[in-house]
């Protein structure tokens, strides 16, 4: 099972404070904890609202809202992509997470990756080919960029 776990932003993130010495050193050693377990697929912090947007769609038509937004609570500061046996194995890993924020109160949610099985018959097997050929080009791109 695929999880997405998200650092949930807090005022402090979203005005640009960036993370100390220690902190960066835990997370690191966090890390390279769940490579060595082969728990990670990804991992990446994100920029302050402040430098995005949001498109919203509003049936054929679409608006451009810039950053920042106002709701940091709703807002993600960063996120890993896991593969895990279960929620309680992503629950048990985001336990031994350092606080990502060091000294404040922090938020971490863990979502549930869909996988194709999860779309029933609506998934036909043209839908999941063309899938795994897009799954398949994003691997080799990916292998592309790291070299």
């Amino acid at each position: 099972m695929r999880f997405m776990v998200m650092v949930k932003a807090t005022t402090d993130s979203e005005t640009g404070v960036m993370p100390s010495a220690k902190l960066l050193a835990d997370m690191g050693k966090f890390n390279e904890e769940l490579v060595k377990a082969g728990v990670m697929l990804a991992a990446e912090g994100l920029q302050p609202s402040a430098k995005g947007a949001r498109v919203r769609f509003s049936g054929a038509k679409r608006s451009v809202i810039d950053g920042p937004f106002a709701e940091t609570k709703e807002l993600v500061a960063g996120f890993w992509l896991w593969q895990v046996r279960s929620l309680d194995e992503a629950i048990e890993w985001v336990k031994r997470c350092p606080n990502p924020f060091e000294h404040g109160e922090s938020e971490i949610e863990i979502r549930q990756v869909f996988e194709a099985d999860d779309f029933g018959a609506e998934f036909t097997p043209e839908l999941r080919e063309q899938e795994e050929r897009r799954r398949t080009q994003v691997e080799e791109l990916n292998k592309r960029a790291s070299r």
